[in-house]
This record gives C-alpha cells, structure tokens and sequence, in this order.
C-alpha cells in the first residue's frame, strides 16, 4: 500500500513538471520584447488631451525605474540581431524609440537619457527637420556622437505611406528620406519607422530594396510574428505608466499578448 501511494506521488510530481515545463514554454513563445515607443518629452505638453506627451518627470522616473531593477536596454538594432539570429534572449530586454524628432527630444529627454546611460533610437521625419518644434541638424548630430542615439528613418513626410496611391512617391519617401538622413549625419541608415505604423507587403519590400535592415510598427496584430525584424511590434508608453506598477506591468514583455488578446 505505501508502494502505491509513493507511485501515485511520484506520477503526480512528474505530470506537475511537465505541464510546468509545458506552461513556461507557452510562456517563451509568447513573450515579445518591450520596445518603448515615445514621441514628446515635454513639460508644456498636456498627457490628457494628446497621449502622445509624457512629462520630462515621467520620463526620467522611467529611465531610472529601467537602470534600478536591471533591465538590458539594448540598441534597437541590436535587438533585431539578437531576434533574426534566434538567439536566447536576455532577461529584462528592453529598447527605447521616440518618433518624429520633437525638439523637446533634445531639450528634456537626451539629458535624461545620458545620466542613466540609456540607448535610443530616434525616427526623423527628413522634411521637418529645423521646424520651430522639430530637431536640428546641428542637434541631431550632438545627439548621434554621444554614442547613446542612432536615428532611423520616418520618411521625408508625415503621410502614411499606405495612403499614397503613387508607387513612384511611395519609393521616393522609402529611399530619398534614407539618403537625405545618411548625408547628413555621416553614417548608413538601416532603420525606418512606418508613418502611423502602416504598412503592406509591397512597403515592407521596398525597405529591403532601399537597403534598411529593420523595421517598427506599433500595434501590427497577433497574426503577425514577434520576430519579424521589418515588424518589430512596439509599446505605446504615456503619462498613464507615471506609476511604477503599471509601466513594469507594460515592460515585462507579456503585455503584448494580454492586449492582442484584449479583444476578440
């Protein structure tokens, strides 16, 4: 009798293991690297009214919040690598992008950046450039020989590509934004940012074409894979991750598959 029971102990501790292996595999395959997403870094800003606004406070509470429990904020490019090679990810992988090329990007967020030592990748929307509330060049380039910022291309204008019906203009902004962008900073370009993350897979090809080596979307959908490097799937942060709880909830790489799943 006491045979039998140690049996049945032992098949139940078995059949646990296994479906708690079966479990964190499930989990493996779900998890998607937390690439923030931000545009405005910006005091004046109202985070209410445009969700696209967080506070230069939030935004270091951020930063230092990444540094203190050890998150590998990697550059964006580096990420790609590590999910187009396959490789065992790191735990706590992060990367930070802003799009647009806000002038606030400079003023309030690079300093932030630099005293916590985090990599970012910046999308510059080319024909902007030197607007009263846009980059310059001249702070494009401090920001790029600090070693911290890399920028990627967000088209010559803000119009999503998937509204141009011209080919030829669809072209022109995928190639001329990339060109315009390297004579400028002195350096290839091999990242771009889909305008309002649209895209088609004509788009997708004409970045391969025009030599970029990655891709952002923001939301694309669970149809499409986490380790699509021309897709790579981005986290909307905004004032409402102020609290730590809520951003770590956002950053812990499961957040993707909850709001996929959000809807059905």
């Amino acid at each position: 009798m006491l045979k039998l029971r140690h049996k049945v102990i032992i098949i139940a501790v078995v059949i646990f293991l296994w479906l708690l292996a079966g479990f964190a595999g499930f989990l493996r395959s779900k998890y998607v690297v937390p690439v923030l997403m931000y545009h405005s870094v910006n005091p004046q800003g109202d985070p209410k009214r445009n969700p696209l606004v967080v506070t230069p406070r939030t935004f270091e509470k951020q930063m230092r919040f990444l540094k203190q429990h050890k998150y590998n904020v990697l550059p964006l490019e580096k990420v790609a690598d590590l999910l187009k090679e396959g490789k065992k990810l790191p735990a706590r992988l992060a990367a930070i992008t802003l799009d647009d090329g806000y002038k606030d990007n400079y003023t309030y967020a690079f300093p932030i950046l630099k005293k916590y030592g985090m990599p970012a990748t910046m999308f510059i929307i080319t024909q902007e450039v030197g607007r009263p509330d846009r980059l310059s060049w001249d702070e494009i380039n401090q920001m790029q020989a600090s070693g911290l910022v890399t920028f990627g291309s967000h088209t010559l204008g803000p119009e999503p590509l998937t509204k141009i019906k011209s080919e030829a203009e669809v072209k022109r902004q995928i190639f001329d934004s990339k060109k315009v962008l390297e004579e400028k900073i002195g350096r290839p370009v091999v990242m771009f940012s889909y305008p309002e993350g649209r895209f088609n897979d004509k788009i997708k090809q004409l970045l391969k074409d025009a030599g970029y080596k990655l891709a952002v979307a923001t939301s694309p959908g669970k149809k499409y894979s986490s380790n699509d490097v021309f897709l790579i799937k981005r986290l909307r942060i905004s004032e409402n991750a102020a609290d730590p709880v809520v951003f770590w909830f956002e950053t812990n790489g499961f957040y993707t598959l909850i709001k996929e799943n959000r809807h059905k």
